[in-house]
């Protein structure tokens, strides 16, 4: 009866198959993950009718900021600390 691969013995020198061995060469860096913190990515699916118009993420981009330009600003009401103290 043949050996299972569990039954093989190995050495030490060599546990991991050749097609295990990662070639940090042709690594590339992770797009998502921002390396400073600085950058926060957000992913959106638009609909199709939306991103048959909006091919690309420059575009939306565009159109998104300057959609946030043409909107009035937001007024912040601050809160006091304790509603329930009389002035």
């Amino acid at each position: 009866m043949s050996k299972t691969p569990f039954e093989e013995s190995h050495s030490l020198d060599d546990e991991l198959l050749p097609e295990y061995h990662f070639d940090y060469k042709k690594a590339k860096p992770n797009r998502f993950a921002a390396s400073d913190g600085t950058q926060l990515l957000k992913v959106v699916v638009l609909d199709e009718d939306v991103a048959r118009v909006f091919t690309t993420p420059e575009s939306v981009n565009k159109v998104l900021r300057a959609l946030i330009e043409s909107m009035p600003q937001a007024t912040t009401v601050t809160q006091p600390n304790n509603p329930g103290a009389a002035d």
